[in-house]
């Protein structure tokens, strides 16, 4: 593997962590309805659990409602319970066919809760971006231990490894305060 290499691989890996963290905090809940809220939700069909998505149209009906819709309607009662037992504290009202969620206002209590969870996920993103960073060093080094690379190579490479973690560092940290913001805003 060439130094060129382990940079491109480790670019890769840390976009990889910055799409997890986004997909992590998509799911932390805010003011605002977001039909993703609902992707942790297993419903049981057929004696086995699937995703909620696998057996009902989740969308939004307004800014502060998420519509459920089973495909099948003996489904109904199975995704109103499942959506009122998770651990996200909605309660979901049954309109015919159709399963209206609405988002309850969050308390000053439930905002700091919110916030310090994107902390906490922001946090394992910065970790795992880390480590990423100190796997290619460790593979540059053994580059020049093995007479592949000279040590200038590995200082640039060094160097070159550093800013891309800065890069995503504070990419980790701008989203986290965008997600701050959103659960502060309402």
């Amino acid at each position: 593997m060439t130094i060129a290499e382990i940079k491109k691989n480790l670019d890769a890996k840390m976009d990889q962590s910055i799409a997890a963290l986004k997909n992590n905090l998509s799911r932390v809940r805010t003011g605002r309805a977001n039909p993703a809220l609902l992707d942790s939700i297993h419903v049981e069909y057929y004696g086995s659990m699937v995703p909620l998505s696998q057996v009902a149209n989740v969308s939004l009906l307004d800014a502060r409602t998420i519509s459920v819709q089973p495909w099948e309607k003996n489904m109904g009662a199975k995704v109103e319970k499942a959506i009122r037992e998770s651990d996200l504290g909605l309660n979901p009202a049954s309109m015919g066919d159709l399963i209206r969620v609405p988002m309850p206002p969050m308390s000053e209590e439930r905002r700091k809760e919110m916030t310090k969870l994107a902390r906490n996920e922001g946090e394992s993103a910065k970790v795992a971006v880390r480590n990423l960073r100190r796997d290619a060093n460790e593979a540059v080094k053994k580059l020049v231990k093995d007479k592949l690379a000279s040590e200038d190579e590995q200082k640039r490479a060094e160097a070159d490894i550093q800013k891309t973690t800065d890069k995503h560092i504070a990419e980790i940290d701008a989203l986290v305060a965008a997600k701050e913001q959103d659960i502060l805003a309402i």
